[in-house]
């Protein structure tokens, strides 16, 4: 029972706090009144605004209770609108502001008082002269050169001679063998042996001519000749009969070369026709940026003018300084656009000095540029037949093409001639002289007396020589193949093969002309079109501009409005500008695709492969 009442008491404790709980949270979700809006009531039912006393009857605060005596309080009488004397307008005293100066254009690393002037011919010389590519391309032609002289030395003729001195003391186990009281021999011999060899194209051949000649002393009491002379002139040859005589190794490597002479001399052309073409496309760059900078600034100066005559407007009070901000925006975009158009100036420049200078420290970096070519204009039509014949028939990279095919060709004739079997002819042709001085048969009984006609000194040597009286005369034929001769057959079939690879190369970059001709006789027709339309658009422009100048003397125009026109005017004009540089570029690379610029521009290069 003790246990059970606080039990209870805390129950009821816990129910009347949750009770209470639930209450206060009943109380804070409950919505207030929202004021109704009048204008969202229905016609008839406006809100009634509350009653007020008459003007100077106390009215009766809301928070004061009934019965309350309410003290009135004096309140301002208010000022009819009637009554107020008018203000005097306040106009601010408005001030001239000078026209800002012109910016500067001066560029970086360009010197003002170093001026050159450069006509596009002399532009294309200098870069014939100066260019590194070109150079690059020539020098190739030069070491091939050097290659072809290097692979026709071997057929200079060789000269060879051998002077050698013998001396030899040899015991002798006979009396037959000439020996004195000491029982040995001595001879003392002196060769001189010249000779000359040469390997002909005709035929391949290869001929050696000998000519021998000794002098010999002994102490040989046999010897019925000593000292004595010996002469030996003889002729070796060999030459192939079937295998390498055509051709061989030598001829095919020399014909090899002349190809690739005359294919570097192609590509010293087409390197140099390229050259020309960024050349002509960077002057005419140049041309542009120059023009559109002085555009861009007379662009500029109109908007000084239309600044000064705003100024004298707003000081007179016929405008608003709001068209002073008007005119200074303007004025600041367009020297953004010739701030612009003067780093166009110089990408354009050093584009041009890298084609036409050697090196980077030429005086003429700092130089400033002035073209004296104006673009040109012809409304002629392009002749497209007349640019794909002479493409074909000029184009370096075809006859590039070409030669590989003929290059293809000696290879297959070689390889050809090398499954041949080899038959080389042999011979030797020689005759001997021989003199020299006879033994004395008094002191020296032994020996035997030589016949008269080789008796006597090194003269009588090449009588015997040149009498033809011994003759030596060996001819035969070496003949040799392999049983399976492998690799010619395989290097023949190797070259049959670059043969078709040739034929679809060439069928490609046959196409590739007849696309980059085709492409560039229609950049030249569209350039033509987009001169006379941007033409039509800058007189148009100028009207427009004329007009809208007219208009807005008479009041009838806005500062917004002329500036528009002005700024019509300066894209025109530069429209224009650039499509009469894209014209001339047009040009420039119609004469690189059909590989007429040397013509034209009357540049002859040298066939190395003539003298």
């Amino acid at each position: 029972m003790s246990n059970q009442l606080p039990r209870a008491f805390t129950r009821a404790l816990v129910l009347a706090l949750f009770v209470l709980a639930c209450f206060s949270a009943a109380l804070a979700q409950r919505p207030s009144p929202t004021p109704v809006n009048p204008a969202t009531q229905p016609p008839g039912q406006e809100q009634v605004p509350p009653a007020t006393a008459p003007p100077g009857m106390p009215q009766t605060s809301p928070q004061t209770p009934p019965g309350t005596n309410v003290v009135p309080t004096a309140q301002p009488t208010p000022v009819s609108p009637a009554m107020q004397e008018p203000r005097q307008p306040n106009f601010p005293d408005v001030q001239q502001q000078p026209v800002p100066p012109l910016p500067d254009l001066t560029r970086v690393g360009v010197e003002s008082g170093n001026v050159l002037t450069l006509s596009l011919n002399d532009a294309i010389r200098a870069a014939l002269q100066n260019n590194n590519d070109i150079e690059v391309a020539r020098d190739d032609v030069r070491y091939n050169e050097q290659v072809l002289r290097s692979l026709e030395g071997v057929y200079q003729p060789v000269f060879a001679i051998t002077p050698e001195m013998i001396r030899s003391v040899s015991p002798q186990t006979s009396s037959l063998g000439g020996a004195g009281a000491a029982g040995t021999t001595s001879n003392t011999t002196l060769n001189l042996s010249p000779s000359l060899s040469k390997t002909f194209a005709t035929g391949g051949g290869n001929y050696t001519l000998s000519f021998a000649n000794s002098r010999n002393s002994t102490s040989s009491t046999r010897s019925s000749l000593t000292p004595f002379y010996s002469s030996n002139l003889s002729l070796q040859f060999t030459q192939p009969l079937l295998r390498n005589r055509s051709i061989d190794a030598n001829r095919h490597s020399i014909r090899v070369q002349k190809k690739r002479l005359e294919q570097t001399d192609s590509d010293f052309r087409a390197r140099t026709i390229t050259i020309i073409s960024q050349v002509q496309a960077a002057y005419w760059n140049l041309v542009f940026a120059l023009r559109n900078q002085q555009n861009q600034l007379d662009s500029l100066k109109l908007s000084r003018e239309n600044m000064r005559s705003i100024e004298i407007q707003i000081s007179a009070g016929a405008k608003a300084p709001l068209d002073r901000a008007q005119v200074e925006t303007d004025i600041a975009t367009r020297e953004t656009n010739l701030f612009l158009a003067t780093q166009n100036v110089s990408i354009a420049e050093n584009s041009l000095k890298q084609l036409l200078l050697r090196d980077t420290s030429s005086r003429q970096w700092s130089a400033q540029i002035t073209p004296t070519d104006s673009p040109a204009f012809d409304e002629g039509p392009v002749n497209l037949t007349a640019s794909l014949d002479e493409a074909r028939k000029s184009r370096p990279e075809l006859k590039r093409l070409n030669l590989q095919k003929e290059i293809t060709g000696l290879d297959i004739q070689y390889f050809k001639n090398q499954t041949k079997p080899q038959a080389d002819l042999t011979g030797t042709i020689a005759t001997t002289g021989l003199a020299g001085a006879a033994c004395n048969t008094t002191t020296n009984p032994l020996c035997i007396a030589p016949p008269t006609n080789l008796v006597g000194g090194y003269g009588k040597d090449l009588s015997n020589l040149a009498g033809l009286s011994t003759n030596n005369i060996t001819v035969g034929v070496t003949i040799s193949f392999p049983l399976h001769n492998q690799t010619a057959e395989a290097n023949l079939a190797g070259a049959r093969i670059q043969q078709e690879q040739l034929q679809a190369s060439y069928r490609s970059q046959d196409q590739a002309i007849e696309m980059d001709v085709r492409n560039a006789a229609q950049a030249v027709d569209t350039a033509q079109k987009r001169v006379v339309t941007s033409r039509h658009a800058r007189e148009s422009a100028e009207q427009q501009l004329t007009g809208e100048q007219k208009l807005y003397e008479v009041g009838r125009s806005t500062t917004f409005l002329l500036l528009q026109r002005q700024n019509e005017l300066t894209v025109a004009r530069t429209n224009e500008l650039q499509a009469q540089t894209d014209y001339n570029k047009a040009l420039a690379d119609l004469q690189r695709a059909t590989a007429a610029t040397l013509r034209i521009n009357n540049v002859v290069v040298q066939d190395p492969t003539k003298p």
